[in-house]
C-alpha cells in the first residue's frame, strides 16, 4: 500500500490509509515501543478483509518512517500524550467511527484514547497492553537492553527505524527503568472506558502478567472480554496469527 507523511500540527508522521469498505468503521493499528507500520506486516491487510473494515496504521514521531524525536527525554505521561496525538491524527484524517487496535504500548495508547475521546471511539483491541509497571516489565526492558548491546538487535531495528534506532531505544528503555516511571498507572481513565473492549494476553507474555488484563476488564465502564492464549508470548499477533484474526474478526462482528 502506498504510503504518505501528513503534518499534525507541526509532527510530521507517515500513514498507510485503505478506505476500500463505504460505511465501515475503520481499525486504527498502534505499534509497540519498538514497532513500526512495517512491522505489522500483513496482518492489518488479512483483518481488514475478514472484517471488512477500512484500515489506518501509522508510524509515531521517531519510529519508522515518521520524521525524528527532538530528544529520547520523555515524561511520565508520555503515553497520555500519544493519545492526545492520536486525536488529532484522527481530526487529521476526518475519521470518528474507529476501532482501535493496539499492542503493547499501542494497547495502552488505546485505551488512554477510549477514555479521553469516547466520542470517536467504537470499540477497543488492547493486545498486551499495560495500565501499571511490573517487575516483570522491567526484566522485559533490561534484557531487551543487554541484547541491543550484545546481538545485532541494533541492525535489525535499523531496517525499520533507519538512523533514528538509538535515540527511540533510549527513549523506551530510559522512561521505563527511570525512577519516577515506578509509579505510572492509568487504572484511573479505566472508568472512562464506555466502548466495548477485547484484551488479548499471551499467557507466557515476557513483558506482563495476567494482573493487567484483569485489572482492565474489571474497571472499564462498558462491555469487556479477555482472550488470554496458553503458552504463547507478547506478540500474539505474530506468533499465532491466524488465531488472533479469528478472534478479533468475531469480536468486531458482534458489533458492526
Amino acid at each position: 500500500m502506498e504510503g504518505r507523511i501528513i503534518d499534525v500540527k507541526g509532527k510530521k508522521l507517515y500513514i498507510e490509509h485503505d478506505h476500500r469498505f463505504t460505511d465501515r468503521p475503520t481499525i486504527v493499528f498502534l505499534h509497540d515501543s519498538l514497532g513500526s507500520v512495517q512491522l505489522w506486516r500483513d496482518f492489518p491487510a488479512k483483518l481488514s478483509e475478514i472484517a471488512q473494515c477500512n484500515t489506518l496504521a501509522y508510524d509515531r514521531l521517531g519510529y519508522g518512517k515518521s520524521f525524528p524525536m527532538s530528544t529520547h527525554e520523555r515524561p511520565v505521561h508520555y503515553m497520555e500524550l500519544e493519545a492526545d496525538l492520536l486525536n488529532d491524527v484522527l481530526i487529521e484524517m476526518n475519521l470518528d467511527n474507529v476501532i482501535l487496535f493496539g499492542h503493547s504500548d499501542g494497547g495502552t495508547i488505546a485505551l488512554i484514547t477510549a477514555a479521553k475521546y469516547p466520542e470517536r471511539v467504537e470499540a477497543v483491541i488492547c493486545e498486551a497492553g499495560h495500565i501499571f509497571v511490573e517487575e516483570i516489565t522491567l526484566k522485559g526492558v533490561y534484557d531487551a537492553w543487554e541484547a541491543y548491546k550484545t546481538t545485532n538487535l541494533p541492525e535489525r531495528l535499523q531496517k525499520y527505524h533507519g538512523d533514528k534506532v538509538e535515540m527511540l531505544f533510549k527513549a523506551w528503555t530510559e522512561t521505563w527503568t527511570r525512577e519516577d516511571y515506578r509509579t505510572w498507572n492509568i487504572e484511573y481513565l479505566l472508568k472512562d472506558i464506555k466502548a466495548p473492549l477485547l484484551f488479548i494476553q499471551g499467557g507466557a507474555d515476557e513483558y506482563g502478567t495476567l494482573d493487567q488484563v484483569e485489572k482492565t476488564v474489571t474497571q472499564v465502564s462498558g462491555s469487556a472480554e479477555k482472550y488470554i492464549i496458553p503458552g504463547i508470548g507478547h506478540t500474539p499477533h505474530k506468533e499465532i496469527p491466524e488465531l488472533v484474526l479469528k478472534k478479533t474478526a468475531e469480536f468486531i462482528g458482534n458489533f458492526f
